[in-house]
């Protein structure tokens, strides 16, 4: 059996490296080409190009790489044509993939297209699942509620829960080895997470400097700062007058980063993190969180008038509360975000029960989500 995957930012190379996980798993012998990151390489996928140069997120953003994306879109189609696979797999990151998916089933009708995460039809545009349905046949959901939208559209979808919820915790050893890895002693840690993008690294460094200098004013807390190779640079320059002596634990550079990533998010006291898929792992770890994002004035405006839910905030969305503080566009400002990092501070608790129902609704304690994942793309083929 031969597969192609495309993956477009870290949060898809970590479901795509999963579910080829579990596809080795059920399927001996399979193959793979496509695109992806670090996680995808690892389990055997040699990558079309490099994954990094399709992170761009906001309306506003992707226009000044319009003609490389659309010529990269071009390349990926071409290649999943050519290569004649089983099934194409596109991971997340829809502006890109579904547009490569579109192209491929014009030429290639009969071959079967599964998309991993469900489109945010929930939250706004809800008219996306009607025109995915014209190109997708198999929608692979992170989410319980998602599988009734995908369906009344036309595609067949299976809830397959989030692999966050089977990654590994870290133990007391574990977390005491980070602090002595990087001389932290026994001071409190607090996590930022300023994004995986250049982007958002930028836009987010000055509100979230500037929330720090604030609630770090009297607290004597250290900051540790996970960042992803392709920003750990970046990053490391933004953050250089920061108050907390901060850590930035280098992906590219660190050896056992990601070991360490994880025993940080156990050790962290308190989060600071940019919206998005992150905020799941730092519930994994019980981590309570405030959650910032800046877009560009044309991508804020646009996304106020269409958002059809009040929280952006994965936590938030499944547990069903509004527990997590978070602060959107011109409301992300250093001032906001100290506020409520003091606040959740003086009150973990609430977060936590709240974070302890989002990985039990997201399948924790079941089968691992990328061998759930597996299984339904291999019954979609008949395999199963």
């Amino acid at each position: 059996m031969r597969a192609f995957l495309i993956a477009g930012e870290v949060s898809g190379d970590r479901l795509g490296g999963a579910l080829m996980a579990g596809l080795q798993r059920l399927q001996p012998g399979i193959t793979y080409e496509g695109i992806g990151g670090a996680e995808m390489q690892a389990r055997g996928l040699t990558s079309l190009f490099p994954m990094e140069t399709l992170s761009v997120m906001g309306l506003a953003e992707i226009l000044p790489r319009y003609f490389d994306l659309k010529a990269r879109i071009r390349q990926a189609a071409e290649a999943v044509i050519a290569a004649d696979p089983d099934v194409l797999i596109t991971i997340d990151s829809p502006d890109f993939c579904l547009r490569v998916a579109k192209i491929v089933k014009a030429a290639r009708p009969s071959l079967r297209i599964v998309h991993y995460v469900a489109p945010t039809v929930w939250a706004w545009r809800p008219g996306r699942a009607a025109k995915m349905a014209r190109v997708v046949d198999h929608v692979l959901a992170l989410f319980p509620f998602e599988p009734p939208y995908m369906t009344a559209a036309g595609m067949d979808c299976d809830f397959v829960g989030h692999p966050v919820v089977a990654e590994p915790l870290p133990s007391a050893e574990d977390q005491a080895l980070l602090r002595q890895t990087f001389g932290l002693g026994q001071a409190d840690l607090l996590l930022v997470l300023p994004g995986s993008r250049r982007g958002e690294v930028t836009r987010l460094a000055d509100p979230f400097g500037e929330a720090l200098r604030i609630f770090l004013s009297d607290r004597p807390m250290r900051v540790v700062i996970p960042a992803p190779g392709a920003v750990a640079g970046l990053v490391r320059s933004l953050v250089a007058d920061w108050p907390g002596d901060p850590v930035v634990i280098d992906a590219a550079t660190t050896p056992d980063a990601a070991r360490l990533k994880r025993e940080a998010f156990g050790a962290a006291t308190l989060a600071l993190a940019a919206s998005g898929t992150v905020s799941l792992e730092l519930a994994a770890a019980r981590t309570p969180m405030v959650i910032g994002y800046r877009f560009s004035p044309i991508t804020w405006m646009i996304l106020k008038r269409m958002m059809r839910v009040d929280t952006g905030t994965l936590v938030n969305l499944v547990s069903d509360t509004r527990v997590v503080p978070e602060r959107f566009g011109p409301d992300c400002t250093g001032a906001n975000l100290a506020h409520d990092l003091a606040r959740v501070a003086a009150d973990r608790q609430a977060q936590i029960e709240a974070m302890g129902l989002t990985m039990e609704r997201l399948g924790q304690g079941g089968e691992d989500p990328g061998l759930r994942a597996a299984r339904a793309v291999l019954k979609g083929l008949g395999l199963g």
